[in-house]
This record gives structure tokens, C-alpha cells and sequence, in this order.
């Protein structure tokens, strides 16, 4: 087990959580004590953990990056989650987002086509002791059907469209948050399955990784 944080380390995440999130409008109560509780430094390369609570993502390796705390914190806030949910998580990079939502749902699972980076998060995610969280290596555009449906999708990684797979597997009033666009540039949306019509709301602006996949891009 890791120990527990330092107090220079939680003094960075209380600082995170009042300017970074709070200052910039998050408000849900269970979504800010998650992230006063989940240390962000152990999911991010030991070189790199004096950065950990800065306000921009950082590499993790493979091309891939986790999520800066405002925008992992916006998306989850987005999914509006109680505690009795079942979350499917596209893209587990560094775990981070994983643990978060391990913090706030009955159920995560967490779907990544790399395995090195899948592995380093479970092993991560297994030493906090969530055991919450359920792992798989493959495409993650298609979703998890055989534990579908979902009351919560949640995508860090921006997609040319809306995979077909996911909304297909959102429970009847289940959320679906993912950023949408080309390239270089998203609009972050929130689905929402109601009797099985697709309710879509745009959420802001935000640049992320490309989502990787039969239903995403190629490449």
C-alpha cells in the first residue's frame, strides 16, 4: 500500500480544488471531496509529481496524457453521479480518472487498448485498494456490451462522432460525456438517454488526445 499523502500533498490538492475547480465553477460536493481525496501524484510519472497539481495535463507515456484536474473534473461533475451507478470509462490512461470515479459510482469499468498503460493502472488502482474498478484491454469505441447498459459513459479522448456502440449501451436516463471534433479541437457534449431518444447538450470548448478505434479514428 502507498502511504498516506504528505501534508505539503494535500495542502496542493486542497489548493487545486478551491482555485482550479471551485474558482471555475464546480460545485458538486461529492465531486470536489473526491478530488481532496484521490492523490493525483501517484498517477503520474515519479519525475513529474511536483507537477501533478498544476493546472494543465501532463504526459503519461505512449502518446497519451492525463487529463487536466479541471476538465476530469468538469466531465465527471457532468455524469451528475449518486453513488449507486454503474460507469463505463473509455481510455484508462494513468488510472486517475478511474480512481475518481471509483470514488463516486458503485462500479467502474475502465476500457484501454494499450495494454503496458492498462496494466500500470490497475496496479496503481489495486495498491489504493479500490476494488470497484474492472479492467479491460481492447477497443475501447465499442464499448463494454456484455456489461452494458451504463448509467454513465464517460470519453477522454476526442472523437470524430459520437460512437454508435456507446449510445447504444446508455441506460434509460444514463449520460454519455465525450468531446466531439476534428483533430486539433473539441466541443465537449453530455448525451442523455430518455426513453431511448438521445438529448445532446454542448458543454464548452476543449483539446483533447484522439479517441483511438473502429468507431473512432483510425490512427
Amino acid at each position: 500500500m502507498f502511504g498516506s499523502a504528505s501534508g505539503d500533498r494535500a495542502g496542493q490538492r486542497k489548493r487545486m480544488v478551491e482555485e482550479q475547480l471551485q474558482g471555475r465553477g464546480i460545485s458538486n460536493r461529492r465531486v470536489l471531496e473526491a478530488f481532496l481525496k484521490v492523490p493525483r501524484e501517484l498517477f503520474v510519472a515519479t519525475g513529474d509529481r511536483s507537477l501533478a497539481y498544476g493546472d494543465h495535463p501532463l504526459g503519461i507515456g505512449s502518446g497519451q496524457t492525463i487529463s487536466q484536474p479541471y476538465m476530469v473534473a468538469l466531465m465527471t461533475q457532468c455524469l451528475n453521479l449518486k453513488g449507486s451507478e454503474k460507469v463505463l470509462e473509455i481510455g484508462t490512461g494513468s488510472g486517475y480518472q478511474a480512481a475518481i470515479l471509483a470514488e463516486l459510482a458503485a462500479d467502474v469499468f475502465t476500457v484501454e487498448r494499450l495494454p503496458q498503460l492498462s496494466a500500470a493502472a490497475k496496479n496503481t488502482l489495486e495498491q489504493l485498494g479500490y476494488a470497484n474498478v474492472h479492467y479491460r484491454v481492447g477497443d475501447g469505441t465499442l464499448g463494454w456490451p456484455e456489461e452494458a447498459p451504463f448509467d454513465g459513459i464517460i470519453v477522454p479522448a476526442g472523437a470524430p462522432g459520437v460512437p454508435e456502440s456507446l449510445k447504444e449501451q446508455l441506460s434509460d436516463g444514463g449520460r454519455l460525456v465525450i468531446p466531439v471534433g476534428d483533430r486539433y479541437g473539441q466541443d465537449l457534449l453530455r448525451l442523455t438517454n430518455k426513453g431511448g431518444k438521445i438529448y445532446e447538450q454542448d458543454i464548452c470548448k476543449c483539446t483533447f488526445v484522439k479517441l483511438i478505434g473502429e468507431e473512432g479514428w483510425r490512427a
